[in-house]
């Protein structure tokens, strides 16, 4: 049984690149929208500091997770000139390939947590 899949970033605004960022994520979203059908909710939010960036994506499975990340090397090294990993979540249990690159996000200092068994609910 498939079982759905929540990724969370957590981020820094760098200082000066609200705008920018704004422009890029605008693009970023519908592109997403329309070639990863699989990603269900892609939603961004700005923290009250104005510098705290979140991004909360769900997915219904990990087959959905893996088509979203292909192609998130070259996305992410884009957004990461607005802004600066800190964390990311993942609740569900991604695949192999998933959780090695969160294996190599981990090496690179960003604090990556997940929390795979699903216990339940609807999506």
């Amino acid at each position: 049984m498939s079982e759905p899949i929540v990724f969370i970033s957590h981020n820094k605004l760098k200082e000066g690149k609200l705008d920018a960022l704004n422009k890029v994520n605008q693009e970023s979203f519908q592109l997403i929208k329309e070639q990863k059908p699989g990603t269900v909710v892609f939603l961004g939010y700005l923290g009250q500091e104005s510098d705290d960036l979140t991004f909360v994506h769900v997915f219904p499975d990990a087959e959905a997770m893996d088509l979203h990340f292909e192609g998130a090397q070259e996305r992410a090294k884009r957004a990461y000139e607005f802004m600066q990993p800190l964390s990311m979540e993942i609740y569900g249990s991604p695949s192999d390939g998933v959780l090695e690159m969160m294996k190599q996000i981990a090496e690179s200092g960003v604090s990556v947590r997940i929390d795979a068994d699903h216990l339940g609910g609807f999506l």
